[in-house]
């Protein structure tokens, strides 16, 4: 049964529709407010609290077999750019949000990037331990989301660096290759043992070439086979207690019947204190995604919908610039 509501957006009034989707969160319709969308387009908002804290978040609900639609990303190199800015030289898409990690030194991706079938950002692999394991470099997986040619969607554990045509995918996750800090072999050599490892820990298991149009990466994967999974220790995402920490979240994942989800969850401010990843992970689970990946997320976080801003940013500045967003074109 549908409920009609009274909202104010923006010190307007609007009268839509509302529709419960999750067995938890009531998620309202906004199309309205966000208009042209082609019909298969949706966007949702949410401001019910999942605990003690204020809550809002957006959702988009977009059909991958609706060929007018492009997804893909754009990135630039050693800079960093507002997705505004990245609406604005795009020809204004129907959709840019945030998506990979990056280096704030270098201004580079730190997760692989496939645009049109080739990769323009690679992983980078060595993460340095900490407390006790302070004297080891760990050689990790990785993991991304991946849009193939017939618009199917994969999440992987990958591996992949400029000597590579494609990323290799794992999957499942692995445990981090402990090296000694002092530790000096090629990428190659490192993939090979890591590649070994895994075989030997999960036979029967594949690798393959990773053949996508579109790759995104990020970390960690949230949920798997329609549950929630999280793989924050295998991809040395979060240390400690911040896998409980609560802060702005963007996050992307699929559904049984090909529906992609990106979701923009707001923090950092009194009117939205942000989820943790278990939070997370269970909003995307009750949504009906059968896997779904965490994005960069904290003052990253952002989406616009033709080019009109979602969550409020945690950054003081507003947006922050990012080296790479994910966007949704209309043909």
């Amino acid at each position: 049964m549908k409920k009609i509501f009274l909202l104010i957006f923006n010190s307007s009034i609007l009268i839509i529709n509302c529709s419960v989707v999750s067995a938890q969160l009531k998620w309202i319709n906004v199309d309205s407010l966000y208009q042209p969308l082609p019909k298969s387009v949706h966007i949702y908002f949410s401001n019910e609290r999942i605990d003690t804290g204020n809550f809002r978040a957006y959702y988009i609900e977009a059909d991958l077999k609706d060929k007018s639609l492009d997804f893909t990303v754009d990135t630039t190199l050693n800079r960093r750019l507002t997705p505004k800015s990245y609406y604005d030289r795009n020809h204004q898409p129907l959709i840019v949000s945030n998506c990979s990690f990056f280096s704030f030194q270098t201004n580079r991706n730190v997760n692989v990037l496939v645009r049109d079938g080739r990769m323009i950002a690679f992983d980078t692999q060595l993460v340095k331990g900490r407390g006790k394991d302070s004297l080891f470099r760990f050689f990790t997986l990785r993991s991304a989301i991946g849009i193939n040619k017939n618009r199917k969607v994969d999440i992987a554990w990958t591996t992949a660096d400029s000597s590579m045509k494609f990323p290799m995918a794992f999957e499942s996750p692995e445990k981090p290759l402990a090296l000694p800090i002092d530790f000096k072999r090629s990428r190659n050599y490192l993939r090979n043992a890591s590649i070994k490892k895994y075989l030997k820990n999960n036979p029967g298991k594949k690798i393959r070439k990773w053949k996508m149009q579109t790759v995104i990466g990020g970390g960690p994967v949230l949920v798997q086979n329609g549950e929630i999974s999280i793989s924050n220790n295998d991809e040395m995402m979060f240390a400690g207690k911040a896998l409980y920490d609560k802060h702005p979240r963007t996050a992307i994942g699929y559904t049984q019947n090909n529906k992609l989800i990106l979701l923009v969850i707001e923090g950092r401010n009194p009117n939205a204190a942000g989820a943790n990843l278990e939070q997370e992970a269970k909003i995307l689970r009750d949504l009906g995604c059968r896997e779904a990946l965490n994005l960069d997320g904290g003052g990253s976080s952002a989406m616009l919908v033709n080019g009109k801003p979602t969550i409020q940013p945690s950054d003081k500045s507003g947006e922050r610039p990012v080296p790479a967003v994910f966007m949704i074109r209309k043909r």
